[in-house]
């Protein structure tokens, strides 16, 4: 079959060009390395599309901008798709106050333009959004906390598995990049529910992997790695490093993907993060990446907290896993902080002794 992947050389996108590319399809990426005019050189993402191109069989990629609906109905015209996988996106809600329009229109408009130009030539490919858990906006922060030595953690048994599909995504405060996806989102609902489409939409927690070019405005527990594994300060912003996420890696995130691809609900919300086993506090992944390096990773403490931010977020995954139950977390918290230590220990000392010689 003939894949779509918006955002192709991103985390997400580039597992998923991996995955499919493994098990015979035709992948086609759609990625213009708008990360890197987002955040700078750190956020560029041609290395990504470069080692899937050496490493791939049936990998092909466009530089086009999701925004320019002329390009997408072309692309739609000479590609029959089957699965359509959309991950491209103005990721950060810090960066979203500084270019509103353009973040609207990536984010808002690209989707849209995705989504019909599915309707209008593969009404019966399956269409799966990878949206984000910021269209709750600060709701899941009106949930009773306690504040432990370490973390933030909810106050009443009821709530131990965290946020559910339920949350409510209006009558809070969103930042500009929450309230551009939830646009999105209720779109791609649309398309499902409306226009009857196999479209699933996927909100996602902390996704994280090898894959990932994090950078300070996104991709939290990469760039910690990072500074820490260069032995420069990560700064830590509100709540003093007791704000709760749980982290998913990227192999799992597909998983989740395949397993709708397999059997569609049009139209259905799904959380899709970690979940309670792979939460952790910024404190104790400092910890952990300490413990790995065997010395201290340097810190500063900003005041204040991130607009919009969630205090304790956790998925509640009990929908996903009654829908699709042959899928669950396989890759543990210990397991991606290490395989991500690894990997930038790896890239630093090859860059180190490139920069030596």
């Amino acid at each position: 079959m003939d894949v779509l992947v918006t955002g192709s050389s991103g985390l997400i996108g580039s597992e998923a060009v991996e995955y499919y590319d493994r098990r015979g399809h035709r992948v086609i990426g759609v990625d213009n390395n708008m990360r890197r005019q987002f955040f700078g050189e750190a956020g560029d993402t041609l290395w990504n599309r470069d080692r899937l191109l050496a490493k791939t069989r049936q990998f092909i990629h466009f530089d086009l901008d999701i925004r320019d609906r002329g390009a997408v109905d072309q692309l739609f015209d000479n590609y029959s798709f089957d699965l359509i996988i959309h991950c491209a996106a103005q990721p950060s809600h810090d960066k979203a106050r500084e270019i509103p329009l353009i973040d609207f229109d990536v984010n808002a408009v690209g989707t849209v333009n995705l989504l019909e130009a599915t309707r209008q030539t593969r009404p019966d490919a399956v269409f799966i959004f990878m949206s984000t858990n910021k269209v709750y906006g600060d709701a899941p922060n009106e949930v009773p906390l306690i504040e432990k030595e370490k973390r933030w953690e909810y106050a009443r048994p009821e709530d131990f598995d965290g946020i559910s599909e339920t949350c409510r995504i209006d009558s809070c405060l969103h930042s500009v990049f929450g309230a551009s996806k939830v646009a999105a989102d209720i779109m791609a609902q649309e398309y499902g529910r409306y226009f009857g489409l196999p479209v699933g939409v996927f909100r996602g927690g902390c996704l994280t992997g090898p894959s990932h070019s994090g950078v300070e405005l996104h991709g939290f527990l990469n760039y910690l790695v990072k500074m820490a594994v260069t032995d420069r300060p990560y700064t830590i912003y509100g709540y003093e490093g007791k704000q709760v996420r749980d982290q998913i890696h990227s192999a799992d995130v597909i998983a989740a993907f395949d397993a709708f691809a397999a059997n569609p609900k049009p139209g259905e919300v799904y959380n899709l993060g970690g979940g309670r086993e792979n939460s952790v506090s910024v404190l104790e992944c400092l910890e952990m990446v300490e413990e790995l390096l065997g010395r201290p990773v340097r810190r500063s403490y900003a005041g204040q907290h991130r607009t919009g931010d969630h205090i304790c977020y956790i998925s509640d995954l009990g929908k996903i896993r009654r829908d699709f139950p042959g899928w669950d977390i396989r890759i543990g918290l210990d397991e991606m902080v290490a395989e991500m230590v690894r990997t930038e220990v790896d890239s630093h000392r090859s860059t180190t002794e490139v920069g030596a010689a």
